[in-house]
């Protein structure tokens, strides 16, 4: 039964998981501690799900530098103009975009991110979770400034790191 619930690669790298869960946790709080900022806790608990794709498959495309500073840039691009267009004083005629602001653009924030990453190739599913962070929360260029220094940071942990990385799915 055991044999089922754990990864078959896992006996035997067992401390190379470890080490790459414990090399993650530390790029996090390095990262967070460098940063000094709580700017908007959605945004920041993006970085939770970078970390993982970052040193889960750290020789994977999806873990490259274009995946995840340029998923980064596409879902603050979605997120920030989905915002505004939720504060935006919309016409009685259009009363529903105003009631229901954070659904209606919270969603499309999300679709904006997600069609802008595959049509520029590059995909970072945590990057649309940040597109919806800049809906909900406040709005401030501080967010866009941490948001993309966590991930140059992380970025430049794990080239770092890389050497000694394997892929652990």
């Amino acid at each position: 039964m055991a044999a089922h619930i754990f990864d078959q690669r896992f006996s035997g790298n067992k401390w190379r998981y470890l080490l790459q869960c414990v090399l993650a946790t530390v790029s996090a709080m390095l990262v967070l501690m460098v940063l000094n900022t709580m700017a908007n806790k959605v945004v920041i608990a993006s970085l939770g799900a970078s970390c993982f794709i970052a040193f889960c498959v750290p020789h994977k495309k999806a873990s490259s530098p274009r995946f995840l500073v340029g998923g980064y840039i596409i879902g603050i691009a979605a997120g920030t103009l989905c915002y505004w267009l939720a504060k935006t004083p919309w016409p009685d005629s259009l009363s529903i975009l105003q009631s229901h602001s954070d659904v209606i653009f919270g969603g499309l924030a999300i679709g904006l991110a997600m069609f802008g990453m595959v049509v520029t190739n590059t995909e970072h599913p945590p990057a649309a979770s940040l597109a919806l962070g800049f809906v909900l929360g406040p709005w401030q260029l501080l967010t866009i400034i941490v948001a993309m220094v966590e991930i140059i940071l992380l970025c430049l942990l794990k080239r770092l790191l890389k050497p000694i990385l394997i892929n652990l799915l």
